[in-house]
């Protein structure tokens, strides 16, 4: 049976930066029912307490962070580069132990965004790209969709699931 990595904030734990969590969502109750899902926050992971300051990544996207030509800041300066870095190290691991392909990682976030993450400026604004662990994902193989995303992610388990 094919397994999911999945975001425990969109689970309902408590992990968010904010100490919140997002969701429920009919889909992933459905999943994690069948068994399927494998459940990560790379942000706690990786170290980071919860909860904690907000990270943006100024100038940059995951695979700068990946490359050495951004970091993962907060508002004051603080460098939190190591800890999503580190995070996104045990989402991948994760992802291979379980031959895992498909995620479904929160929306916009630094470390998650599939699509868009803010822009390092901490005034809302959101740009295209995505965060450090979708990079890495992405990067060997695995599709990464976002909780707006669900009914994609359902199309692209049910084509793997018929290809096993």
């Amino acid at each position: 049976m094919e397994k999911i990595l999945i975001s425990r904030c969109l689970l309902g734990h408590k992990v968010r930066y904010d100490g919140g969590a997002s969701g429920p969502f009919d889909q992933l109750a459905v999943w994690q029912a069948e068994g399927r899902v494998v459940a990560i926050c790379p942000e706690v992971s990786g170290g980071l307490p919860t909860p904690r300051p907000p990270a943006e990544i100024p100038g940059g996207q995951g695979v700068d962070v990946w490359e050495g030509r951004a970091r993962v800041l907060t508002a004051e300066g603080e460098d939190f580069s190591e800890a999503f870095l580190d995070g996104a190290r045990q989402a991948l691991a994760l992802a291979q132990r379980h031959n895992i392909r498909i995620a479904v990682l929160k929306a916009n976030s630094p470390s998650c965004g599939n699509l868009l993450t803010y822009d390092g400026t901490f005034s809302g604004v959101k740009v295209r790209g995505e965060g450090v662990t979708a990079a890495l994902l992405r990067r060997h193989g695995v599709q990464v969709f976002s909780e707006l995303e669900l009914p994609e992610a359902a199309v692209a388990l049910a084509q793997l699931s018929n290809l096993t």
